[in-house]
């Protein structure tokens, strides 16, 4: 298997990864600790409450837009502020996640997966994707 291939899968593989983890985070704060809960979570952390609502949202599109491959480095982009904002929120908490309340190596190994993927690219079957020709690919 060539590099391009490899690395064109390895993208897909990132990207179906995050997008699948984003919408599980997302549907939690929906479901499991509901909209209000997240929203007084928020203001727990000295953050106003509307932010919960608006985290959960981008988190919600995003995963979807990961999972169908739309738009994929600037939506890993937009992500990637929300997940440092978690990060900073753990910061207080230690470095391990097991951490009581959670420590801010999780979060910020999303931040990096983050990066990576807004430089490899949404990889193989994204919609609306344009790829350069071979010749300009280096």
């Amino acid at each position: 298997m060539n590099s391009n291939r490899s690395a064109d899968f390895a993208a897909t593989l990132l990207r179906v990864a995050l997008g699948v983890l984003y919408l599980a985070h997302s549907l939690q704060k929906i479901f499991v600790f509901t909209l209000p809960g997240t929203a007084h979570f928020f203001e727990s952390l000295g953050l106003p409450g509307w932010l919960g609502y608006l985290t959960t949202f981008v988190e919600l599109a995003g995963g979807i837009a990961l999972l169908l491959g739309v738009q994929v480095r600037w939506v890993a982009l937009v992500l990637l502020p929300f997940m440092l904002g978690a990060m900073s929120a753990h910061l207080h908490n230690g470095w391990g996640f097991a951490s009581p309340n959670g420590g801010w190596e999780y979060p910020a190994f999303w931040a990096v997966t983050l990066v990576v993927q807004s430089l490899l690219g949404g990889g193989v079957g994204v919609l609306g994707g344009v790829k350069a020709p071979r010749a300009l690919v280096a």
